[in-house]
């Protein structure tokens, strides 16, 4: 009995270590059924590192790794490396394939990288606001399989601050009037907004709660560290006017009235944030290692406020409720500030290089003056369409950031989109980085790309993808937020810089070379016919071959119109307004490009009518106006556009008809008023809560080759 019971205690660690992989198990058996039965995981023992061995012994792929996250990375590996099959945000190329692939000889993927980051807090809004959980289920098993093991998870802080506010004396109505709308989160817990998009309702409230436990638990089984948000300061602005702690009234961004930030130096600041981590413990557990909040975010006041000490007192509290910690910031503008960094322990901080692919703070900041920071990529702003990212540069700046003065305060890579359903290359090459120590030449990885995106390799499909390399997806040096914007979607008028107020018309590639590459790759089409994501590319490649050319016919109404060319204009005119009804037709032949997928998203999410109303109301206002009702401070229009069907032909194609018929008649001669486009778009989402009709669907090639007839 006695050698019985010694015999399980020494086989027990082998099998809880065997456990780990269960997981990643049901992660293959979601995503890849057809292969679940085809493989083996093994633990590796005494490894220091992140490491992941495959190879076929016995007709079965082997899978030796360290972890749970190692174990995904070398499913996904085993993917897109052997099977050419991959999961993204634009689409899936998950088919059985049979007899699955042979690895003769190991293969061993190291992790190169501590940190592999994910998440902007603008992501859970421009992408996020309506998840379900099975749309998070499907998110964090992408995360899984890339290597993502630092996750911002801020689903669920509505919760956390309705129980802190309530403590604090707080009423239901006031609390009510703090909390933000369901697709506005982001701006609020990065201390810009308050309110606006509310109240969310209590279902919601609770909704979300429960899906942030639901995201923990499953992050925690997958390997990823969830990243919550700390307290640093922020407190509602009517707090002042119920206590005689310091207060800075942080005034406005934009036209909304910002929260302010609670002096991290007065004695009020601990209690409340005693409450706050309190309040984080009894809902998500004590078992979390990183938080994330940034005081004094895009233009907070700092008069009045040492710094230096606030610092200390911010990173103080979330020691004492959860010891050993990092504080995670946000290397954006000129945060984090110098003086505050001086006041903390930094090891226990990790700062984001953000928006790598222009900055490079890390270097001219010397590491942020000697603190762990991780090499980051937004690469989009408001989740606008457009076919756009720096790969080269991703690939030279980690690897010149690795080999610099700095490389011992690199940890690691991320991903900072505002918004995550595009440009599936950006974020496939972005977390590679994180496993891979050699110098990446993108002309080499991205013909491997194309080949796992859709399932084959195609001689036309892969010279696009080495054109498209060379054009949109090129590493020239500049500013620029995002791709080169449509305009389609422009607010009307006759001289248009750009669409959203920092964004750009330039295309700074060859777009004759760029026309060349889409040619090439719809010459694919009978090769790639049955590849769902060969479909969905096709239809961005031409929607944005399309909205180049828009641009060249806007030019030609502008110069017939100032030459008083009513004939051409009426003509340049006519072609513009079809141009835009034929990207509604091309946007129509796929539900990812449509606006009813994303409404009905919003409707789901809602239990009651006046919460799907809510739901549809954020929604709308987010991608046409975004918010407020202050002409003056009017920047944020357009700020989010998307090019889909149903929002084209209702809502920028009206209202370019309105201008053409304003600019018409006063060629004619006729005095007619300006349009009111401020009034006239709130009025648009007031009226439009609610699922377009379905239109017929146009054949997608016959789209194609009207357009690159044109």
């Amino acid at each position: 009995m006695r050698k019985l019971t010694c015999l399980l205690l020494l086989l027990l660690p082998i099998q809880l270590l065997a456990q780990q992989f269960d997981p990643v198990k049901a992660l293959v058996k979601r995503r890849a059924p057809w292969l679940s039965n085809h493989i083996v995981f093994e633990p590796l023992k005494n490894t220091s590192s992140e490491i992941v061995e495959l190879q076929t012994i016995k007709n079965k792929l082997v899978i030796h790794a360290s972890g749970a996250n190692a174990a995904a990375v070398g499913i996904n590996w085993y993917l897109k490396y052997y099977c050419h099959r991959s999961m993204s945000h634009m689409g899936d190329n998950m088919s059985p394939v049979f007899p699955i692939p042979n690895v003769n000889k190991k293969v061993t993927v190291q992790a190169a990288a501590k940190y592999r980051y994910a998440l902007n807090y603008c992501t859970y809004n421009y992408t996020m606001s309506f998840y379900s959980w099975p749309d998070w289920e499907r998110e964090l098993d992408w995360m899984a399989l890339n290597g993502v093991n630092t996750m911002l998870t801020v689903e669920g802080m509505e919760a956390v601050w309705q129980n802190t506010l309530r403590k604090i004396g707080y009423t239901e109505n006031e609390i009510n009037s703090f909390i933000v709308g369901p697709a506005y989160t982001a701006w609020w817990l990065m201390g810009n907004i308050e309110g606006w998009g509310g109240p969310m309702p209590q279902s919601q409230i609770d909704n979300r709660k429960l899906i942030q436990q639901k995201m923990m638990k499953r992050m925690q089984e997958l390997g990823i560290q969830p990243v919550l948000q700390g307290f640093y300061g922020m407190v509602p602005s009517s707090l002042k006017n119920k206590s005689k702690a310091h207060i800075i009234d942080q005034g406005t961004w934009g036209a909304f009235k910002r929260p302010d930030i609670l002096d991290p130096t007065d004695p009020e600041f601990s209690r409340i944030a005693g409450i706050y981590y309190s309040e984080i413990q009894k809902l998500y557990g004590k078992n979390i290692y990183f938080f994330a909040g940034d005081p004094f975010h895009e233009g907070g006041k700092t008069e009045g406020v040492d710094l230096k000490k606030a610092g200390t007192a911010i990173q103080a509290s979330m020691q004492n409720y959860y010891p050993g910690s990092t504080w995670v910031l946000q290397g954006w503008q000129d945060n984090p500030k110098q003086a505050m960094l001086d006041g903390l322990d930094k090891t226990k901080v990790l700062v984001q290089e953000l928006f790598g692919e222009f900055t490079n703070n890390w270097e001219k900041r010397k590491a942020y003056d000697n603190t762990p920071f991780i090499w980051c990529s937004v690469n989009n702003f408001g989740e606008r369409p457009g076919v756009y990212g720096k790969l080269q540069r991703f690939a030279d700046e980690v690897y010149r950031a690795r080999n610099s003065t700095y490389s011992n305060y690199l940890k690691g890579v991320g991903i900072m989109p505002e918004g995550i359903n595009n440009n599936p290359p950006d974020y496939d090459l972005m977390l590679e980085l994180g496993w891979r120590q050699e110098h990446v030449d993108t002309r080499n990885w991205i013909d491997k790309y194309a080949q796992y995106r859709y399932g084959k390799s195609d001689g036309h499909a892969s010279n696009a993808w080495q054109g498209f390399l060379q054009t949109i997806y090129q590493s020239l040096p500049g500013y620029q937020e995002g791709a080169g914007e449509s305009i389609f979607c422009a607010r009307p008028a006759l001289k248009v810089k750009s669409i959203s107020s920092w964004g750009t018309l330039t295309r700074n590639y060859d777009t004759v070379a760029f026309a060349n590459a889409v040619k090439e790759f719809a010459k694919a089409a009978p090769a790639l016919k049955n590849s769902a994501t060969y479909k969905i590319d096709l239809i961005n490649m031409v929607r944005q071959l399309l909205a180049n050319k828009g641009t060249l016919t806007f030019n030609e109404m502008v110069t017939a119109y100032n030459s008083k060319n009513l004939q051409t204009f009426n003509a340049a005119s006519a072609k513009f307004l079809h141009m835009i009804r034929l990207t509604d037709d091309l946007l129509n032949t796929d539900q990812y490009f449509r606006l009813n997928t994303y409404l009905k998203q919003a409707i789901d999410n809602g239990n009651t009518a006046e919460e799907k109303a809510n739901n549809l109301k954020n929604e709308l206002m987010q991608i046409t106006y975004w918010g407020e009702n202050v002409r003056t401070e009017d920047n944020l229009h357009e700020y989010a556009y998307k090019e889909w069907a149903g929002l084209m032909d209702s809502y920028y194609l009206p209202r370019w008809e309105i201008y053409f018929d304003y600019l018409r008649s006063n060629l004619q001669g006729k005095n007619v008023q300006e349009p009111d486009y401020f009034s006239w778009e709130r009025k648009w989402v007031d009226d439009n809560q609610k699922l377009n009709p379905e239109k017929p669907q146009r054949p997608l090639l016959e789209v194609v080759d009207e357009i690159l007839s044109m």
